[in-house]
């Protein structure tokens, strides 16, 4: 007898360390703690992204949470979602997902071309069109598939494309009509060859900021202007720094949500199908949200205080088109893939 009760209160200090040890996260013992077991052991799935849990994303990331819990059951799933940036900023979840450290996150296109330079295709300017159920059409068909699966030269197991918007250009207080208005504005972006390339094609300095680093580069002017979408111009205040907000259809903020390659593959077949299913789920949920909640964040700029909103015209729009060719060749050099799937998409996009 004695000795079974030296065995379960060791067996019982053994999963009291496991746990706290899953909860820290990032390290060998977490990314252990998230591998399914043979011998039916509960599995744990680590999943992150940055924004609020209030945001479209967030809403859209608990709704695949609360699915995978209703298909496979809190006996056989426990899952640890860190929204906010929890884990890091953005290609620091990147890599660690590439690692396993992190076994599913939400991350902007331009976040994952460092990883994967083929991705990049979907932030192409003016490639995508200015109407959203056309490119959930495309994205979430064959063409979509596709570019998904060059993920896995990565490390990356891509699940689905999340819609968070169109991005629009913003200043602290120079309007832009024309590409020769960008001629020496420093505007910041992402970590992406091919948002460098599409700003200093219209005569910018592109200046990479980290995200969480952004406000206070517009505050304190160290760049001019950013892109982003509506959501996020007002879910960061990004409008008391910059009094221009223009609506210019340029391109999405389209993120990929993705697993680990390896982690995907050694799952039971079952939950892997769980998490398709649900991954589909929380992106339509998070589209809805997203709809639901664009017109409330135009108001919020619309009516801000010293701040001008509009939107370019088609004959402004057109003239940032006409630009956009040099970037589209310069990009997908060396490529035939690339060049080939741009031409696939803007066919599909036609056909439509």
């Amino acid at each position: 007898m004695k000795k079974r009760k030296l065995a379960a209160i060791f067996a019982s200090t053994l999963l009291v360390a496991a746990v706290a040890l899953t909860g820290c996260g990032g390290d060998k013992d977490s990314q252990q703690a998230s591998q399914p077991s043979e011998d039916g052991e509960k599995i744990t799935i680590v999943f992150s992204h940055n924004q609020p849990v209030d945001s479209p994303e967030g809403v859209g990331a608990q709704a695949m949470v609360d699915k995978l819990y209703e298909l496979l059951g809190e006996d056989r799933i426990s899952v640890e979602l860190y929204p906010a940036q929890q884990r890091g900023n953005l290609r620091e979840q990147a890599e660690a997902t590439q690692m396993g450290d992190i076994n599913i996150t939400m991350q902007p296109v331009s976040t994952v071309t460092p990883f994967v330079d083929d991705i990049k295709v979907i932030d192409f300017p003016y490639l995508l069109p200015a109407d959203r159920e056309k490119i959930f059409e495309v994205l979430d068909g064959d063409l979509g598939r596709e570019a998904l699966d060059r993920l896995e030269q990565g490390q990356f197991k891509g699940l689905g494309f999340w819609f968070e918007g169109y991005k629009l250009f913003t200043t602290k207080d120079k309007e832009i009509h024309s590409p020769a208005d960008f001629q020496g504005m420093k505007i910041r972006i992402m970590e992406s060859p091919l948002l460098k390339a599409q700003y200093e094609n219209w005569g910018a300095i592109a200046t990479p900021i980290a995200y969480n680093e952004l406000y206070s580069a517009l505050e304190q002017g160290t760049v001019d202007g950013e892109e982003n979408p509506i959501q996020t111009i007002v879910l960061n205040n990004y409008h008391e720094v910059q009094g221009e907000i223009i609506q210019s259809y340029h391109g999405t903020m389209t993120y990929i949500l993705m697993a680990n390659l390896d982690w995907f593959n050694s799952l039971p077949e079952d939950v892997q199908e769980a998490i398709v299913e649900a991954e589909a789920y929380g992106r339509e949920e998070s589209r809805k949200a997203y709809a639901e909640k664009e017109q409330e964040y135009l108001d919020v700029v619309k009516n801000a205080e010293g701040v001008h909103y509009y939107e370019l015209t088609d004959e402004e729009i057109e003239a940032f088109k006409a630009t956009v060719q040099p970037v589209y060749d310069s990009q997908t050099a060396g490529s035939e893939w690339q060049a080939d799937f741009v031409q696939r998409l803007q066919d599909a996009f036609a056909a439509l």
